[in-house]
């Protein structure tokens, strides 16, 4: 044999005196130990681009409901969330893309089969909308001569608004759809529960900010999406472990692990301390809020992790590919 073989397992040939094994077991790994797909060149720009995304997709969707409900500090702090959120949020997309150029060179085309062609609509459909939501309750910093445009402001924050809304459980999920369609090991056995997860972190990070930003006689709704976006997440996060096979293991080691376990401790002490406290008591309210955006920040660059650590290791592609060949055999 000329070179190492890319699997690794067990490898038997019958013929030996009472059914011995001829050939004894081997273990087999990749290459000279060398990864066997490569690694994503994505730096910190992308986990903070889905991270930011999430936080803006949900805020769009609290602050619609917030309007409907007549709560204006809580509809103000989501549309503004939003606004930033998406903003530097595609900021950093930009960033690593290099060129603004190649962001608009993607919408040529409308690729239903690609998750970056159609996230790509995603985004450009959302972000005019919850922008325009997000200026609408930026009319005071307008001057008094351009009276105007304070009205255009006004009528168009609504419908922006709800158009954004509209947009954001895809601008939430899609992204999860991204990773999870790469040959990273991590993301890729994880394609069935990602979208959950990222859709609760996106609605614990909202819910967050809204209690930061809202008075707690209006941040009822976003107490109420915390805590549901919260269990959402934790539970995907542990349906996803046990559907990921070996690749769960990159969870819970070094960078990945550390991050999963500081997310676990923010998010869920934050759901506890906003549901219990947070309608009696401002600051609490606003030390849980915290604690959930800062828990679902620390999801978002977990997964991240994880995943590259899985494409360096080329056990988590060998033995899952040869375990698979052997079930079919």
């Amino acid at each position: 044999m000329t070179a190492p073989d890319l699997r690794r397992g067990k490898r038997r040939r019958k013929g030996g005196r009472d059914g011995d094994p001829v050939v004894p077991d081997v273990e087999f790994t990749s290459y000279y130990g060398r990864p066997v797909v490569k690694a994503s060149p994505w730096e910190a720009d992308i986990p903070a681009y889905l991270f930011l995304g999430g936080l803006a997709a949900g805020s769009s969707l609290l602050a619609a409901g917030a309007d409907a409900t007549d709560r204006p500090a809580l509809r103000r702090t989501g549309r503004l969330g939003a606004l930033v959120g998406i903003t530097v949020s595609f900021a950093a997309l930009v960033h690593d893309l290099g060129r603004p150029e190649r962001f608009v060179n993607m919408l040529r085309v409308a690729k239903p089969t690609s998750p970056m062609s159609v996230g790509t609509w995603i985004l450009t459909a959302y972000g005019p909308a919850a922008g325009l939501a997000g200026a609408a309750e930026l009319t005071g910093l307008v001057p008094a001569r351009l009276g105007f445009v304070k009205r255009l402001l006004g009528l168009a924050g609504r419908p922006a608004g709800v158009a954004a809304a509209a947009f954001a459980p895809a601008v939430a999920s899609y992204t999860a759809v991204l990773l999870a369609d790469t040959a990273t090991p991590a993301w890729h056995e994880a394609h069935r529960e990602l979208p959950f997860l990222f859709v609760g972190s996106a609605a614990g990070a909202a819910g967050g900010f809204g209690m930061l930003g809202a008075p707690v006689d209006q941040a009822g709704p976003a107490r109420r999406l915390a805590v549901a976006g919260a269990a959402l997440e934790l539970a995907a996060e542990h349906r996803m472990r046990e559907s990921m096979g070996l690749a769960a293991e990159t969870l819970d080691a070094g960078k990945a692990g550390r991050l999963m376990r500081a997310s676990h401790a923010l998010t869920a002490g934050g759901a506890v301390v906003g549901a219990l406290l947070g309608r009696r008591s401002r600051i609490a309210a606003g030390a849980a809020g915290a604690a959930l955006v800062a828990g679902s920040a620390c999801t978002r660059f977990a997964i991240f992790e994880a995943g590259q650590a899985s494409a360096h290791d080329p056990k988590y592609t060998v033995v899952p590919q040869r375990e698979r060949a052997d079930r079919r055999s």
